[in-house]
């Protein structure tokens, strides 16, 4: 079994991600809890231009975690020299990539939310375009930010992340109550403060890594580096799987989010306050995810298939009973967690609906559904994992959502139906290719 791994370092690992990801969603809760005293428009507004935000930030979000697992590869291998071009190549790259992704918003965000929300009420259409057109500024710097954690995960130093997101968190949250609470800039100000976390983080993660000679993954010299077409294709291969699975697990979402939208404001906003609540469940969860990245990519570099499985049951099951445990948590705790935003008796009711029912169905699958294929990517099997999240995204969330919206009436309700039921087929799908063994036989240097 691969030395490199022991109870101790992977817990070196993991407990600065699990707290990283918790600090990150912060952000998004503590975006939508101090809008929610603008109003419900506000807050419908935030939320629907997050869904957007999502899709476009999801090519250098893939990209990283091609970058990731090719270095993780390198660095299991001991090939130093590889892991240091690897890294150049990913940072180039997703520069590029999110600076024409930056430029093809400010231009367009308009007709991009016209053409989606194109039926929202006026308020609510106002508030969306004054924070998309902000919050599109932002994309270059978290797309460094993204990248250079990535490859600090990558090396097996977790910590810095973790700092470097605390940090965002206070400039956030800050920032919010200045320009929400003291100018009165609404959801203006909520963007205007997530604009400038992201540039401090992006700014201190960079800095960081270019002066970081004890890990393998230092980008000296980037200003003279060329785009190597061999290397970007090596992270390509992990990283476009990920974007297209992404993208369209992205645009299922806006799709149920019209279906949710066709029943009003308040399920708008009671399925906006049930998602910043569940994204506080998951961020654990997609902190053990990363540890799979790294532990598994680097074991299955040093060709170490034994450590590779050994690791993955261990960190599934500390998944699961994390998972649990904050869903317990929450469900004894709904009152509690309502009363921090400011809901309509409608809205309020059905949030409690859609958080009982994902509490339930997120406990039992989402391991599976979202923890299982980050292994069987560091392996190099992300086309797989591509095609069946595709499939079950569309035949099974999607086709079931409307059925149980329109056909069942369950109203808003139909969509956290449909999303529950994709987790169970999902989570089956994997179970059965990672212990079939044929993850094995791919090859990604």
């Amino acid at each position: 079994m691969m030395e490199q791994w022991s109870n101790k370092s992977v817990w070196r690992l993991l407990w600065p991600l699990i707290l990283e990801q918790l600090l990150a969603v912060t952000i998004g809760i503590a975006d939508t809890a101090m809008v929610t005293t603008v109003g419900e428009d506000a807050i419908s507004g935030v939320s629907l231009v997050d869904q957007i935000n999502q899709l476009l930030i999801i090519a250098f979000s893939a990209l990283a975690t091609g970058g990731s697992v090719v270095v993780s590869q390198y660095i299991g291998r001991g090939d130093t020299n590889n892991s240091i071009n690897a890294s150049k190549q990913l940072l180039l790259t997703n520069s590029i990539v999110s600076l024409v992704i930056m430029f093809a918003t400010l231009f367009s965000y308009k007709y991009i939310l016209l053409l989606i929300y194109g039926n929202i009420e006026l308020s609510v259409m106002e508030n969306a375009r004054r924070y998309f057109w902000l919050t599109a500024l932002s994309m270059p710097f978290f797309a460094l930010y993204t990248a250079s954690s990535s490859l600090f995960r990558a090396a097996g130093n977790s910590r810095l992340p973790m700092i470097t997101a605390l940090l965002m968190n206070i400039i956030n949250i800050g920032g919010n109550a200045l320009f929400i609470f003291v100018f009165k800039m609404g959801v203006t100000g909520a963007a205007l403060a997530t604009l400038l976390c992201r540039v401090a983080g992006s700014i201190i993660m960079f800095i960081m890594q270019i002066h970081n000679r004890l890990l393998p993954i230092y980008p000296e010299n980037l200003h003279t580096t060329k785009l190597e077409p061999v290397m970007i294709k090596r992270i390509l291969n992990i990283g476009i799987p990920g974007a297209v699975e992404s993208s369209v697990f992205q645009i299922g979402k806006i799709l149920l989010s019209r279906v949710v939208s066709s029943f009003g404001t308040a399920a708008l906003a009671a399925n906006a306050i049930t998602g910043s609540v569940a994204s506080f469940v998951f961020m654990p969860g997609t902190g053990f995810c990363m540890a799979l990245l790294t532990v598994a990519g680097q074991c299955i570099g040093a060709k170490d298939y034994e450590s590779a499985k050994h690791w993955t049951f261990k960190l599934m099951r500390l998944m699961y009973i994390t998972l649990a445990a904050l869903n317990i948590l929450i469900l004894f705790t709904l009152d509690r967690w309502l009363g921090l935003f400011n809901l309509s008796s409608e809205a309020a009711a059905l949030t409690k609906t859609f958080l009982r029912l994902h509490c339930i169905t997120s406990s039992i699958a989402w391991p599976l559904s979202f923890g299982l294929p980050n292994a069987l990517r560091a392996a190099g099997d992300a086309k797989f994992v591509m095609y069946t999240a595709i499939c079950t995204m569309w035949f099974v969330r999607i086709s079931s959502s409307f059925i149980f919206a329109y056909v069942f009436n369950f109203g808003a309700l139909a969509v956290w139906m449909g999303m529950g039921l994709d987790f169970f087929f999902r989570g089956s799908i994997f179970t059965i290719r990672w212990l079939n063994g044929k993850w094995q036989t791919k090859k990604v240097i």
